[in-house]
């Protein structure tokens, strides 16, 4: 714990006079506030559980004022306890807040990269991001060719099952989870979308497998699409990236560059939000 100085009689009145916006922003500090966050933010720092006696040491605040502090964020579901165990825990309320961060940062930092696949290939890019049982496309670029894929509006995705941003998404996800988001009943598209669950599974498990997704005319007839997951700090999915061609210009060699494009867009995104990233390497050994 660092040491206190303690300034001279005359000292106080000539910090004030150096620092008034210091001084005023401590007199409109609110301690219980102040206290409260620096419990959710010491909870993070001891590996996201803590005992009662841990976070009054750290602290420095007394057992009686953590507890009622506590008691305040497990109300608001910003902290909760461990059933069983002697442990408060981050509560769920944070990661709703951060996957609506992410809903404004995704885009700021996806933009380069989304340009970038759009110049390198020529064709429309997507940016989506999962919002709770929600995927979304959140950003465009459109091709730059005469002839383009519909790209639709920005919004919900509705068809996670067939498209590639949402079958990147949904194979980063415990399969119980995926399950759940698809329901028991998923619509067809064209003759080559997937409907059946444990189909699509196991597909979603392929995903993970190469890396990568593929749409091969499974939402729209004559578009092929490739995307991938962007991941956090964690390993969790925050979202995907994909490119969608028309499939008279998909030949091998084209579909290879939109693969590579958005493959190392979504390794660069994901270890911008923290996380190791995806091989590109890995998916090119796929093929």
């Amino acid at each position: 714990m660092d040491a206190k100085i303690i300034p001279g009689p005359g000292a106080k009145a000539k910090a004030s006079a150096k620092s008034p916006s210091r001084n005023q922003s401590e007199r409109h500090s609110i301690q219980s506030v102040d206290r409260a966050l620096l419990l959710v933010e010491t909870i993070a720092e001891l590996g996201g559980e803590a005992t009662l006696t841990e976070l009054s040491n750290r602290t420095q605040l007394n057992i009686s004022t953590c507890h009622h502090l506590l008691a305040t964020l497990i109300k608001r579901n910003f902290a909760a306890k461990v059933p069983g165990k002697r442990l408060y825990t981050l509560g769920g309320r944070l990661l709703t807040l951060s996957h609506a961060c992410l809903q404004v940062d995704l885009p700021r930092r996806a933009e380069t990269y989304l340009e970038a696949i759009n110049r390198a290939t020529g064709e429309t890019v997507h940016l989506a991001a999962r919002h709770g049982d929600i995927i979304s496309n959140i950003a465009v670029r459109e091709a730059r060719h005469a002839v383009r894929v519909e790209t639709g509006k920005l919004g919900k995705i509705p068809a996670p099952h067939a498209q590639t941003t949402g079958k990147a998404i949904l194979a980063w996800l415990p399969e119980d989870e995926a399950r759940r988001i698809l329901g028991n009943h998923v619509k067809r598209y064209t003759d080559k979308t997937i409907t059946e669950i444990p189909q699509i599974i196991e597909m979603l498990r392929q995903v993970r497998r190469t890396g990568y997704a593929v749409d091969q005319e499974e939402y729209l007839p004559g578009v092929i699409c490739i995307g991938a997951a962007i991941r956090d700090q964690t390993g969790a999915v925050i979202g995907s990236i994909s490119a969608s061609t028309p499939k008279m210009r998909a030949s091998e060699e084209h579909l290879n560059l939109i693969r590579t494009e958005v493959l190392a867009a979504a390794r660069a995104l994901s270890t911008d939000f923290g996380a190791p990233g995806i091989s590109v390497d890995r998916a090119r050994a796929a093929n």
